[in-house]
């Protein structure tokens, strides 16, 4: 099966529906979407573009970007899709390593790119096959395929035949801790994806809209799969990423539409309804993922925003699926475990199982941290030209994720940290999450991030790294912690800030304040 089936079978069900919009604007029907891809698909074609054959998409949130995809999928391709945020030298890192033969670019990203892919193609470095990779913009591939005239979906050549268990997307992980890795997620991966959102997240039906102010190389471009499954429309606001004003003005025209944001964005759209005194209007769903949204920023949000945040988890090797919080979990403030389901990232998905094992690889009873496993028909193939790395991942069926976690008797799953941010202070384990859930319910702090560096006397120490919204001294937090923790979990160094570093995703970047760290005992 290819997944281009999907918008093949739209142009026949909802030929003049809107499928791709540009802010208020319609600029594809599901006929001309369709017949734009299949036009696509014969340039590639035309260019030897064969089944399996790998392409890069190195633009930022355009209508176009979205074209393209579908062009390459109806071909048979794998799309290799990167964060319009990274260098030239790391997008062309990944051009090589993917094996592209071509990279789509809107004009600034190819000057970005095109001076970086010979040292690619030339470098000793072994995963990348030396390779050189040709760039295209959109309009070399998608040229003739205009939608101004649609041809009658019954005359379309038909996509071409993919298994499910093909390559379909390579997803590059975002690499914070080296090399990014090329998760291989196949038709099967991506199709139990898409079934998943719409069984737990948010139902999908023609008309609903899928707005994208986030990058379409990451989550947002993951879950526009569920809408042109179901015939839904997917908005690109007209700026290509964020501003607050246009996305709640986009979601009002729209009407139930909903949006993909990482933690650090939901608290924006949080901040600019209390602004406009009361909440947006239009949303159907705010899903919140790509990292665990703290409980005090859930509470808040939620006051903010109205009763429409959801909360998924899930990694690139799970794509945006492995436990989710749905609205109406989010919603049951009656319910005696509100808190602890709010603290937490919700259940697993219909789709997975989930475990948390310890590092015997056996399941550990409730109540017990360990590291979170999950399987199901939604974890990767592996990581591409990298069995090693799969190996270590993938063991007797499950996917470690590297995320320490608990589950609870109510099937709960709590994140406590990345495996790799444990902190061993005098013996003991202390989560940094914990501590950050706990700075964060002072009224100053605004972000925290919380990191160990090594310490002579006790092994490993706290470092809190705090960005304040309201004056405050060390000595408060130190006294807000006494006040909420145990003492020997109390951060030993302050760090006040006027911002966290974090990636083209948003996370913050604890490997650079780790970095940080190793510098001032340096000097």
């Amino acid at each position: 099966m290819n997944l281009a089936h999907w918008l093949l079978r739209q142009a026949h069900a909802h030929a003049q529906a809107p499928a791709l919009a540009s802010g208020t604007h319609t600029t594809h029907t599901y006929a001309e979407l369709a017949h734009a891809a299949a036009l696509g698909a014969r340039h590639w074609q035309g260019l030897g573009l064969r089944p399996g054959d790998r392409v890069g998409l190195f633009m930022g949130n355009h209508t176009d970007t979205i074209v393209t995809l579908w062009s390459v999928w109806w071909a048979g391709g794998v799309v290799v899709p990167m964060n319009a945020r990274l260098h030239g030298r790391e997008a062309a890192y990944i051009a090589g390593h993917s094996g592209a033969r071509w990279c789509v670019c809107d004009a600034a990203h190819a000057t970005e790119l095109a001076p970086h892919l010979p040292e690619v193609a030339t470098s000793d470095v072994p995963e990348c096959p030396g390779q050189l990779c040709t760039v295209l913009q959109p309009a070399d591939v998608l040229g003739a395929a205009s939608p101004a005239v649609a041809a009658d979906s019954a005359q379309l050549t038909p996509p071409v035949q993919r298994a499910l268990g093909d390559a379909a997307w390579l997803f590059y992980t975002s690499g914070t801790t080296g090399r990014p890795k090329g998760v291989t997620l196949t038709v099967r991966n991506l199709q139990h994806m898409a079934l998943a959102y719409t069984a737990t997240v948010q139902a999908v039906e023609p008309g609903h809209a899928c707005l994208h102010p986030a990058p379409l190389s990451h989550g947002s471009g993951l879950y526009h799969l569920a809408y042109v499954m179901n015939g839904g429309i997917n908005v690109v606001p007209a700026s290509g990423g964020l501003d607050c004003a246009e996305l709640f003005a986009l979601a009002a025209h729209w009407g139930q539409a909903s949006v993909f944001a990482a933690p650090t964005i939901v608290k924006r759209l949080a901040a600019h309804a209390r602004e406009m005194g009361h909440p947006p209007k239009g949303f159907a769903t705010i899903v919140c993922g790509g990292a665990p949204m703290y409980l005090a920023d859930m509470l808040a949000a939620r006051e903010a925003l109205g009763p429409v945040l959801a909360q998924i988890y899930g990694q690139g090797e799970s794509p945006m699926t492995i436990t989710v919080l749905p609205r109406h979990m989010v919603n049951d403030s009656t319910h005696p475990l509100w808190h602890q389901r709010l603290a937490s990232v919700g259940v697993a998905q219909p789709m997975v199982e989930v475990a948390v094992h310890g590092a015997d690889g056996q399941p550990l009873p409730p109540g017990t941290p360990g590291e979170v496993c999950a399987r199901g028909d939604v974890v990767m193939a592996g990581y591409w030209r990298n069995p090693q790395a799969t190996a270590a991942s993938v063991r007797n069926g499950w996917l470690a994720t590297g995320d320490v976690g608990m589950l609870d008797t109510h099937g709960l799953l709590t994140l406590l940290d990345r495996s790799k941010d444990l902190v061993i202070s005098g013996g003991n384990n202390i989560y940094p999450r914990e501590v950050e859930e706990a700075l964060l319910l002072h009224p100053a702090v605004d972000e925290v991030a919380v990191v160990g560096r090594p310490d002579p006397e006790w092994g490993e120490a706290l470092v809190a790294w705090v960005v304040a919204c309201a004056p405050v001294t060390p000595q408060e937090l130190d006294a807000h912690c006494l006040a909420h923790m145990a003492r020997y979990k109390r951060p030993k160094t302050w760090r006040l800030v006027d911002s966290l570093p974090k990636n083209p995703t948003g996370k913050v970047l604890k490997t650079e304040l780790r970095a940080r760290e190793a510098g001032q005992l340096a000097g």
